[in-house]
């Protein structure tokens, strides 16, 4: 009784196992594609639809574990076989990890074949029916923030001795791990979260405006100014000003920050009346304010002054045990919004986001869940997520060949075509039968 006729490929350097199993395959009313090395498999699953990859581990230039990789997360609901004649523990042991769902050892029968290929789709269709796992979140969400991680917790547990004092504190980290949210969750967990938190970025105020936007103006001090005007400090009386990228401001807003981390009061531009003002300081910096020093475009007395207490955000490398807990936290935030339900994320797509290393940190996988919410049909896997991010085969330079290797590559493309009949293969080759022969040997 003829079986389903699924896309099977299968994947082996060995010309005579490749007729073998694609005879094997016939039989049993398969389509088979073939391909003699791991970059021709490639090409064939970038253009064709398989339901199922047969392939050998032993294979020049790229091997099969690599194809196995590659084929795990670029087509995950693709069953995987190995076939190989040089069985060992080890390997065994590495195809399994890989993804395969057999392993068949050279020489094996039809039987044996036909076997591991109903067992490798029936496994195919319990992985899909799967239910993917919750990621409990209970107890490590802060504020805004979330994680359970050693690093996250050093920070958390500065922003409970701070968040009900004014000290002044300095939040260093890389650009995307999440600064402000440290800000914000030292101001909104403390005594004062009932007063203003007001969140500035330097870097976005033009130099010749900072002065004016910050401490506020009189009228007259400058054309256009047409009104007195209040500036971010006095907005935040009582509560958290928050300067994001300090390093950016300008040296006449340094010098007017130091006097009101100093003597608490500020003044207007235009005016000659200094004010009093209480409030908290935060400032956050991704750049090196000691190289700035240096250079003299940032204070050291002002330095001095903004570091009561410092605070470092670690970029999110080096706490990839709160990416389930971001990624879920995510996942609620965009799931609620584009498709107004919660939706959840397989194993394999949150193995392969733990994996990356996320130069751009919290604000990059944002973005990367972001987008596989939109892309994803109610549960978030590794094909809705870019390609950047999955396993890559990377292929060894092409160098010159011998012209015997040339010549054994070309051979082996003519048996391909001719799906191994010998005569029209020296009939292309322009060769008798005898030479063919000799050459295969």
């Amino acid at each position: 009784m003829a079986l389903h006729r699924e896309n099977i490929l299968i994947v082996d350097d060995d010309i005579s196992i490749l007729e073998l199993l694609q005879r094997h395959l016939k039989s049993m009313e398969y389509h088979a594609f073939k391909a003699v090395s791991v970059k021709e498999a490639i090409f064939i699953l970038k253009d064709t639809f398989i339901d199922l990859l047969i392939t050998d581990i032993q294979m020049p230039e790229v091997d099969g574990l690599q194809l196995l990789k590659f084929t795990n997360e670029h087509y995950p609901d693709m069953p995987k076989l190995v076939v190989t004649g040089y069985p060992s523990v080890d390997d065994a042991l590495a195809t399994f990890k890989s993804g395969a769902v057999d392993y068949l050892t050279k020489p094996f029968t039809k039987v044996e074949l036909k076997q591991a290929i109903v067992k490798a789709f029936a496994h195919g269709q319990q992985r899909r029916d799967k239910k993917s796992p919750r990621i409990n979140s209970a107890n490590a969400v802060y504020g805004d923030m979330v994680g359970e991680s050693e690093a996250f917790h050093k920070v958390t547990n500065i922003i409970d001795r701070v968040k009900d004092n004014k000290a002044t504190v300095l939040v260093k980290g890389e650009s995307g791990t999440g600064k402000e949210l440290v800000a914000r969750a030292i101001h909104y967990s403390g005594k004062f979260s009932n007063a203003p938190f007001i969140a500035v970025n330097c870097g976005a105020i033009p130099e010749n405006l900072q002065e004016a936007e910050l401490f506020g103006y009189k009228k007259g001090a400058f054309t256009g100014a047409h009104e007195n005007r209040n500036g971010f400090f006095q907005a935040a009386q009582g509560g958290t000003l928050f300067l994001d990228e300090i390093g950016l401001a300008s040296l006449a807003v340094q010098a007017k920050l130091l006097r009101a981390l100093q003597e608490k009061e500020i003044t207007k531009l235009g005016s000659q009346k200094a004010e009093k003002v209480d409030i908290r300081i935060i400032a956050a910096t991704n750049s090196d304010l000691s190289e700035e020093i240096q250079k003299k475009t940032f204070r050291e007395d002002l330095f001095y002054r903004l570091t009561v207490v410092e605070i470092n955000v670690p970029p999110l490398r080096e706490r990839k045990s709160d990416i389930p807990l971001l990624v879920e936290k995510f996942i609620k935030k965009y799931g609620i919004e584009y498709r107004d339900r919660l939706l959840r994320i397989s194993p394999e797509a949150l193995e392969v986001l733990q994996r990356y290393h996320w130069p751009g940190n919290i604000r990059e996988l944002e973005n990367t869940i972001q987008r596989a919410v939109i892309m994803s049909d109610g549960i978030i896997k590794v094909k809705d997520l870019p390609d950047f991010l999955k396993f890559q085969i990377h292929f060894p330079e092409e160098g010159f060949l011998s012209l015997r290797e040339m010549e054994k590559n070309y051979v082996k493309k003519v048996l391909i075509h001719t799906e191994g009949n010998k005569t029209k293969a020296a009939e292309i080759l322009q060769i008798d039968r005898k030479t063919l022969r000799d050459k295969l040997k």
